[in-house]
């Protein structure tokens, strides 16, 4: 099979993903920006550069609130990971128990009737 039908490699999948997350950047950048700029118009008293002062401070905090709530998410993200995981786990080995206890009493049934039938 040719790499085309099986999809994109590892390479291509992360350059992509690198992509994706910078133009999620760039438009929360845009966002906050946006922002700022609404919040220093309310203030017309600013001379033009603690307008421009106002406004790449608030940009930072929005970043820096940004990271900060992304890093969580991140960090969340993984604990469930690990938790679903561990419950899958623990669900998969009780079935495979339950599985087997069953047809170990199946086959101890067959054999009783199989003895009984005699």
């Amino acid at each position: 099979m040719t790499r085309s039908a099986q999809g994109p490699g590892p390479d291509v999948a992360s350059g992509i993903a690198r992509l994706e997350g910078y133009l999620l950047a760039q438009s929360r950048m845009s966002e906050a920006r946006r922002e700022a700029e609404d919040f220093a118009d309310r203030m017309p008293w600013l001379t033009t550069a603690q307008r421009e002062d106002v406004v790449s401070h608030y940009v930072q905090d929005r970043v820096a609130l940004t990271r900060r709530v992304l890093t969580a998410l991140v960090a969340r993200a993984g604990e469930l990971r690990q938790e679903y995981t561990a419950r899958y786990e623990d669900l998969r080995r009780r079935l495979l128990c339950g599985s087997f206890a069953a047809l170990l009493c199946s086959a101890a049934l067959c054999a009783g009737a199989a003895l009984y039938a005699r």
